[in-house]
């Protein structure tokens, strides 16, 4: 059984602990770290498991294996260096930090230190994107031609006044893309392979008193040479929330993923997975997964994310969402800010 401990006091973190405490008996919840000692107290007191509000004291637990990093995205660093040193297994919250020097500090130090390090993308765990990695990776798309990820969510004003790290760039690292949208840009990269070039523009348009953008779009080129874009938004509203999507589509067919579902799978040529993704995996009238509401997300992914950091720890593996893997997504980002910042200009990755 491996022990985790926690680093952070907030939304994020109490996710975390619902998904340690549901993987059974290969995983217990030992300790959770929060600096204000009264949230720590309550935190450990809600889960069953100790409280610090002195992080070395989290650290120097001999029984803690792998800790969990749910602070500010821009305040990842500093406790992964400590938890590489203090030779704990370590699993952060996307962004793995706010650009790519950052992450790349992170990755040198779990190397150096010999530690496993993962980041959270929990998404890449659903049963649609497999059977849509499946079929990219069979050739069943042909040549493909455009490739799409759409994020126009919501966030209200009130969200970004709830924390004063929210909207600031030292700490939140950028708005919709950088926070809200990284997870459908790392499948956009994942699904659709890296980025060769990008021009991009973003704006401040439905929010104030905050640093970065919440309307974001770029146009892609891919080294394969399909065409895409981007768009990602926390400033569209509606009712019920928009789902993120994922629309691949080539000469020999089309699929638009919608959250954790399709709402179009077509291809030329049919094959047995069809069958499956018909009948199990086609859009239904479930709401948009943390469009409007970010705690209406639900932790399965974690959970299998956290499982597969367990099985690499085990088998001597990189894990599926290595810091590699979650240095792409990152490294997109900062060329569409850098794009934005210069007026558009073409940026090569």
């Amino acid at each position: 059984m491996y022990t985790f401990g926690i680093i952070g006091g907030g939304m994020i973190a109490a996710f975390h602990a619902m998904a340690i405490q549901a993987m059974g008996p290969q995983a217990q919840l030992g300790a959770i770290y929060a600096r204000n000692p009264d949230r720590a107290k309550e935190l450990g007191a809600k889960f069953g498991c100790k409280a610090y509000s002195n992080l070395d004291d989290l650290l120097a637990d001999p029984t803690i294996d792998i800790v969990t990093i749910a602070t500010p995205s821009g305040a990842h660093l500093e406790p992964a260096i400590a938890a590489a040193r203090a030779k704990k297994h370590i699993i952060c919250e996307k962004p793995l930090e706010v650009n790519p020097a950052r992450v790349q500090e992170m990755i040198d130090v779990a190397e150096k230190e010999k530690v496993v390090l993962s980041g959270i993308f929990n998404r890449r765990f659903n049963p649609a994107v497999e059977q849509l990695k499946k079929a990219v990776e069979s050739g069943r798309f042909g040549t493909l031609t455009l490739c799409d990820a759409q994020i126009k969510w919501y966030r209200t004003q009130a969200y970004y006044d709830s924390a004063d790290w929210r909207g600031t760039l030292a700490l939140d690292g950028g708005g919709a893309l950088m926070n809200q949208g990284i997870h459908t840009v790392d499948l956009l990269l994942y699904l659709a392979g890296n980025v060769k070039r990008l021009s991009a523009s973003m704006a401040l348009l439905a929010h104030e008193k905050i640093e970065v953008e919440d309307t974001a779009v770029a146009i892609l080129e891919f080294e394969n040479g399909a065409r895409g874009a981007i768009q990602a938004a926390t400033s569209c509203w509606s009712s019920a929330g928009n789902p993120a999507e994922i629309q691949l589509c080539g000469s020999a067919g089309s699929v638009i993923m919608s959250d954790e579902s399709f709402r179009l799978w077509d291809f030329q040529e049919k094959a047995e997975q069809d069958r499956f993704v018909l009948k199990n995996l086609m859009k239904s009238d479930q709401p948009a997964q943390g469009a409007n509401d970010p705690a209406a997300i639900n932790f399965s992914g974690h959970l299998r994310n956290f499982q597969n950091v367990i099985s690499a720890i085990e088998n001597k593996v990189p894990p599926f969402i290595s810091g590699e893997e979650s240095l792409k997504s990152v490294r997109v980002i900062d060329a569409i800010y850098r794009s934005a910042r210069s007026g558009g200009a073409w940026i090569d990755l």
